[in-house]
């Protein structure tokens, strides 16, 4: 992120495949919005028994020996969240080696910014919880950006956005995505059996070979991406992570054939043009319209209060713009970087505003955290109070600080 025309710098066809994203991307954080928002009036209204019953229905899917059993919440949990991961791979696969991160002094600004977005928070929440040894299990829920949300409000400013500045905060998110994906792999594995471990590394080393033998073909990739979920899934690492690894396998042959490439497109982008409609349009709103349905009947206005919603909703609000303004101007004033075309002060901290809606990470990670229901309801207390806090605020700031632009 560089102080030169990011338009000119990538090319026209690369702004149009830009737009056609960012369009994608702002039109799913609606969607995701509108499923948190019947998510919560299922919860709470008569269809709250029916709701449930919905979230907790088991299904069972078996093949020869191997057998799984779960409700669909984790089915929804451990099953699609893996193709969002899978999407998530992709997109940092092809950003470190085409595209925003695979320059220093494009990726410098958001590693940077990212990194201080994710401390912050953390040692905000710390302040608030460090006595409570379950409530600190937690720490890594506020960390998180949800793009899709971020860019939906953004979608609200209309053309007062310059493109500069939807560039930074999706890669700002891109590797907050990146950060949780490792903390959820060292923090939230569990009871692991190296057993089940050792057949995710046969699957692995096929897709290593086959990638070695140069085979762009999806489908046998995929086919061991399956065997691989299943694997992991026994595992007690979290399932999640199989489509993470099976994403960074997905052959993106020549650096130089970028997403906006109309002529070819490498087998990571024609698999990552396949998935994008569906997570933004299906798997996200469905994670959402499952996790975000919060009773809040027998909620006061004092359980906000609370160590655990406060210290989410505050390190998200207040956290995650401190460390991203604060480290993105004391990059700027020491010369080590430049905001983007069209960013001055006042966009940076509407940026960082829009930062603090951490939501679908953020409800995933607590989902990780917390077992006990009612530490995980306090947990989406905190993480909806936030998203919606951070929402507002950004769109506000941002609508104040460009006026009639």
């Amino acid at each position: 992120m560089s102080g030169h025309d990011s338009s000119t710098a990538i090319g026209p066809r690369a702004v149009h495949a830009l737009a056609d994203f960012f369009r994608l991307e702002a039109a799913g954080g609606i969607v995701l919005i509108a499923a948190a928002a019947l998510a919560m009036l299922c919860a709470n209204s008569p269809l709250a028994a029916g709701y449930e019953a919905l979230r907790q229905m088991p299904l069972f899917l078996g093949i020869g020996d191997v057998s799984l059993a779960k409700p669909l919440l984790l089915w929804i949990n451990d099953g699609l969240m893996a193709v969002f991961f899978l999407l998530v791979a992709l997109e940092i696969k092809r950003e470190a080696t085409s595209g925003q991160l695979a320059r220093r002094d494009q990726l410098v600004l958001p590693l940077v910014c990212a990194c201080a977005g994710v401390a912050a928070p953390a040692l905000l929440f710390t302040v608030f919880n460090r006595g409570d040894a379950t409530a600190m299990r937690g720490w890594a829920v506020p960390t998180a950006t949800d793009i899709a949300f971020a860019l939906g409000v953004l979608a609200l400013l209309g053309s007062r956005v310059p493109v500069g500045m939807k560039l930074l905060l999706s890669t700002i998110a891109v590797v907050d995505d990146l950060i949780a994906i490792l903390i959820i792999a060292i923090f939230y594995s569990h009871g692991m059996s190296f057993v089940a471990l050792g057949w995710a590394a046969v699957a692995l080393g096929g897709m290593f070979l086959l990638n070695r033998r140069h085979v762009t073909a999806l489908t046998p990739y995929l086919l061991l991406g399956v065997a691989l979920w299943v694997c992991v899934l026994k595992s007690g690492v979290h399932a999640t992570l199989a489509g993470v690894a099976t994403g960074l396998m997905i052959p993106h042959v020549d650096k130089r054939n970028h997403v906006d490439d109309e002529s070819e497109h490498s087998a990571l982008e024609t698999l990552e043009h396949a998935l994008h409609p569906w997570v933004a349009y299906a798997i996200l709103p469905l994670f959402a319209f499952a996790n975000a349905g919060l009773a809040v009947g027998g909620i006061r206005a004092g359980d906000m209060l609370g160590a655990l919603p406060l210290g989410i909703a505050l390190a998200l609000v207040v956290g995650k713009p401190v460390g991203i303004v604060g480290a993105a101007m004391g990059m700027r004033a020491a010369g080590l970087a430049q905001l983007p075309d069209g960013m001055d002060a006042r966009a940076m901290i509407g940026l960082g505003l829009l930062c603090g809606i951490g939501f679908t990470m953020s409800l995933f990670i607590a989902s990780l955290a917390y077992h006990d229901i009612a530490r995980y309801e306090e947990a989406v207390l905190g993480v909806l109070a936030a998203s919606v806090a951070s929402a507002l605020l950004g769109y506000g700031w941002l609508r104040l600080a460009w006026g009639r632009r």
